[in-house]
């Protein structure tokens, strides 16, 4: 604008009077044109505004430029009111909880909304859950099968993973039928650890929505027990060409062991960035400061993570071959980038290497037949010469020149001992580029023997077979990576090739000795400079103090490095915790990734079929999506008897009509009945708890470690007509608190929900809503009306609240909540409270001899064995879920002696939001 007005003034006072007129329009003219580039070019509002009222914009509709709105209007889809992604970095491993809420803006139609993200491609996912008009669908793990697939309303199908085009295969995709007027919320997980490349580790978020979203937040929290230094956050890396630069940049803050980056664009700034919503990657880059020797130890719950990086190591020497693709679909800009790239790359080669070129098209091309050669300036002039002779043309023959790559290789290991220098020792590696699938000669998987060289592949453009080049690459203790097709081949190949240019060790072994078990793989070909080799395991029992060494082969000869590992042995930071687990989920996240790799690597059916079920069981056990199981919606929740049911295409799976609804049983109910649950067991125990009114009990505590806290507070009713009690109580208020990383609270009472974080909001229960905090977790809250309450902390932590209210009720009845616990897999071993204390815990069932039978013959009383008691129990059965639910359970008399730890008095908070530590008492067995 300033530039404008000083043209407009500088051309004024040479003009005559009589060129006024003109003069002035020229600066009409100008001033609009440069308030077209500003954020407050608003206009007043119109028939545009009521109809952008209900999407939840800020700025309001009225204040929004005009090609926004525009936008905004012509957008038939399904509206996306928030976006929020919230990643949490703990030790290098990434747990990322994505949260979408769509609108359809229809009031008399259903339509569909497609939810999709990009996952990166090494990540698992770990946890969907959708809820549509307050009903909440939940995924499960099922067993693959191929026959099956999804039928969308448009009548595509699907199969039951992500589609199988290029484009789609990292990107998880569902589709949901939306009620007219109503609200549908995606809830994604997933994880991975993260991989240290060029002396930085590197965590992407891609932010792709297609569509203009209301509210976009993206929060990234690094925390680590080593200082976090070099942190890096670039301007956000254009989805396309055509994308234009961020017009706003990422703001950063904390402390040098816990730093958190935040990225919210307004709907104007997206809009500056690309209307249609692809706008790009948001990357974080950093590293932490390691201490020498034989690196860093984290110890977590019984488990360990063993990062090991050196740095300041001699390099040792390398083989190398650079296998080329020279087919015809090479010509042009891509053969011309990548003989730059090599003519690069050949003078930057130290004299120490030895290396070699295969070109190959239909036919293969060695630049030195049958041997390798070192790096002279000779050879390094004529390796130039061949390189500028590469001319695309033919077919593919990538299995011809990936055997003549090997047997290079294979000959110079044994060559004469004038290479002794090499011979024996150092990494040998080949650099693989293809814009094309095996096509000429086809390929043969036993043409490489895994783990004999180093495979780092290069994928170029759509046609390449991206899938073959990782496990190739996986298969071969290498890398992938993708170039898309309008990118800078030459810049990806000389990329790729610095991660391996300079190995400092080969044949690297580690030993933890007796103190550690189920270890993930510990022996390495090769260490890259600027690399990080991760080992994770489980603690033997008794282990306190561990040691461990690490034996390799240096420049000069053997590196022996021996230290005890508890000098280093840490914990997460106290002041950040996303989850009790994360040494677990590490261990757990390697342990899979190396099962699946061994499957590939098997060598016979029943070898492939023996690694498939231990990543079977794997997946299982920690909720983890592989290609060898489907992801299946089990039926909704919040009125099953509606009829309601979302059509659902894509990765995500309608479980079968005709299986019965899961209700989870763990809960708290009525006057107040206790259930608990011990699904391994096959059982269940009952308790009641005669309260008193006032009191707020202790139902979940798990602060110290999951950040989780449960409290309930209790509310006297006088007795029906004829019974025996004197006085009854119910839980009026339920209060959920989490405080990780920063502090948030949801409380329920039977009219109400208030969920406090950063900013307080209060749901009526009579009205379907949903709500959500990235304070804590994240924290969300989902409203059926009149019917429950869902309550979701992060991924793996999740509570039901049902509403029990009487329109017309009774003097001896009061309107009061039940609570549930759906799944508490991210509560900690060390949770308790009154359910708490038995979410990690088994039972077993004895018989009494002189006990008795009940109606159907089934024992009538017995001894339960729970947390190392044996507690004297009789069979009941409670019912749940307002009574449309029945459970057979053992019940324990005297509000739950010897079965609950503790006395009464231990579960009693002194307010609603207490996060005290629990009951200290005993009640251990006589």
């Amino acid at each position: 604008m300033l530039l404008c007005l000083s043209s407009f003034w500088e051309s004024f006072l040479t003009l005559e009077e009589e060129k006024m007129k003109g003069a002035l329009a020229l600066l009409l003219f100008c001033a609009a044109g440069c308030a077209l580039g500003r954020e407050d070019y608003y206009f007043q509002a119109g028939q545009n505004d009521t109809d952008l009222e209900d999407l939840d914009l800020d700025p309001a509709p009225g204040r929004l430029p005009r090609q926004v709105k525009s936008a905004l209007v012509k957008e038939r889809k399904a509206h996306i009111q928030e976006l929020s992604v919230n990643s949490s970095v703990v030790s290098r491993y990434a747990l990322t909880n994505v949260r979408c809420v769509m609108l359809n803006r229809h009031a008399a139609a259903a339509s569909q909304g497609v939810f999709h993200f990009p996952v990166p491609a090494g990540a698992l996912v770990s946890n969907f859950t959708m809820i549509v008009a307050g009903r909440v669908y939940r995924s499960r793990l099922g067993p693959k099968d191929r026959r099956k697939k999804l039928r969308r309303p448009d009548g595509d199908k699907h199969s039951s993973r992500a589609s199988s085009s290029k484009r789609e295969v990292d990107v998880f995709r569902v589709a949901a039928s939306i009620p007219g007027g109503q609200r549908a919320v995606f809830l994604l997980t997933y994880e991975e650890l993260l991989r240290r490349r060029l002396g930085r580790y590197q965590h992407v978020v891609s932010l792709r929505p297609l569509q203009l979203v209301s509210r976009l937040r993206v929060d990234v929290t690094l925390a680590d027990r080593s200082p976090i230094v070099a942190l890096e956050v670039p301007p956000l890396r254009p989805a396309r060409p055509t994308v234009a630069a961020a017009v706003v940049a990422a703001a950063v803050e904390g402390q040098k062991n816990v730093r958190r980056v935040t990225f919210a664009p307004s709907v104007v700034q997206q809009a500056r960035m690309a209307t249609d919503g692809v706008l790009g990657d948001l990357v974080v880059r950093y590293d932490v400061q390691r201490p020498p020797g034989v690196g860093d130890v984290q110890v977590e719950n019984g488990h360990f993570l063993h990062f090991f990086a050196p740095e300041d190591l001699p390099p040792v020497a390398k083989r190398v071959v650079f296998v080329i693709d020279t087919s015809g679909s090479m010509l042009g800009t891509k053969m011309r980038q990548t003989k730059e790239a090599l003519l690069s790359i050949v003078s930057e080669l130290r004299a120490v290497d030895r290396f070699n070129f295969v070109g190959f098209s239909h036919k293969i091309k060695v630049w030195r037949p049958q041997r390798l050669v070192a790096v002279t300036p000779l050879n390094v002039r004529d390796a130039k010469k061949f390189i500028y002779t590469l001319m695309p043309t033919g077919g593919t023959d990538m299995d011809g020149a990936l055997r003549s790559a090997w047997s290079l290789l294979r000959a110079d290991r044994t060559a004469a001992p004038a290479n002794a220098s090499v011979v024996g020792g150092g990494a040998s590696l080949v650099v693989l580029l293809t814009d094309d699938r095996p096509a000429a000669g086809g390929w043969r998987s036993a043409a490489l023997p895994a783990g004999d060289f180093c495979v780092f592949a290069l994928g170029v453009g759509d046609d390449a077979d991206h899938e073959f080049l990782r496990r190739l690459s996986v298969e071969n203790c290498g890398a992938a990576r993708r170039v898309r097709r309008e990118a800078d081949t030459g810049a990806a190949l000389r990329g790729l090739y610095r991660e391996m240019a300079t190995p400092l060790l080969s044949n690297i072994r580690m030993d933890y000795g007796g103190w550690a078990r189920n270890v993930t793989p510990h022996l390495f070909a090769d260490y890259f400079n600027g690399s990080e080799l991760a080992v994770a395991g489980k603690l033997s029992h008794g282990a306190e103090v561990p040691r461990l060494g690490v034996l390799a082969d240096g420049r000069h000869g053997t590196l022996l490095l021996e230290t005890p590992a508890g000098e280093a042995e840490s914990r997460a930071p106290p002041t950040f915790r996303a989850r009790g687990d994360f040494a677990e989920r590490a261990w757990a996240f390697l342990a899979l990734k190396e099962a699946l790799r061994s499957r590939w690597r098997g060598a016979t059916a029943a070898e492939r079929e023996e690694h498939g079920r231990r990543a079977r069981h794997l997946a299982s056990a920690y909720g983890f999506l592989t290609p060898l199981a489907d992801m299946l919606l089990d039926r909704g929740q919040a009125d099953p008897e509606d009829g309601l049911w979302p059509d659902v295409g894509g990765q995500v799976e309608a479980g079968p009509s005709k299986k019965s609804v899961t209700f989870p049983r763990t809960s708290a109910d009525g006057d107040p009945h206790f259930v608990v649950d011990f699904p391994l067991s096959k059982t269940a125990a009952c308790f009641d708890i005669n309260g008193e009114p006032g009191h707020v009990l202790r139902l979940v505590s798990d602060h110290k470690f999951s950040g989780v806290t449960v409290n309930g507070k209790l509310v006297g009713a006088p007795p029906p007509p004829g019974g025996r009690k004197r006085l009854r109580t119910y839980f009026s208020a339920v209060a959920v608190v989490a405080d990780r990383p920063a502090r948030a609270y949801v409380e329920v009472t039977p009219a109400k929900v208030i969920l406090d974080g950063p900013e307080r909001r209060v749901l009526p229960c009579h009205s379907a809503a949903t709500a959500a905090t990235a304070a804590a977790g994240p924290l969300s809250v989902t409203v059926a009306p009149g019917s429950n309450v869902t309550v979701s902390v992060g991924a793996h932590v999740t509570f039901v609240v049902l509403l029990h209210r009487y329109k017309k009720p009774a003097p001896y009845q009061r309107d009061h909540l039940g609570f549930y616990i759906q799944d508490g897999q991210g509560l900690s071993s060390n949770c308790h409270g009154l359910l708490g204390q038995f979410l990690h815990e088994e039972a077993g069932v004895v018989a009494k001899d002189d006990g008795g039978v009940d109606g159907e013959g089934r024992p009538a009383s017995a001894l339960l064995k729970v947390r190392g008691r044996w507690v004297p129990v009789v069979r009941k059965r409670r019912r749940i879920y307002g009574g449309s639910r029945s459970v057979d359970c053992w019940f324990a008399k005297n509000n739950g002696a010897r079965l609950v730890d503790g006395r009464y008095a231990d579960y009693v908070a002194p307010h609603m939001f207490d996060t005290g530590d629990g009951p200290h008492g005993s009640n251990a067995a006589a």
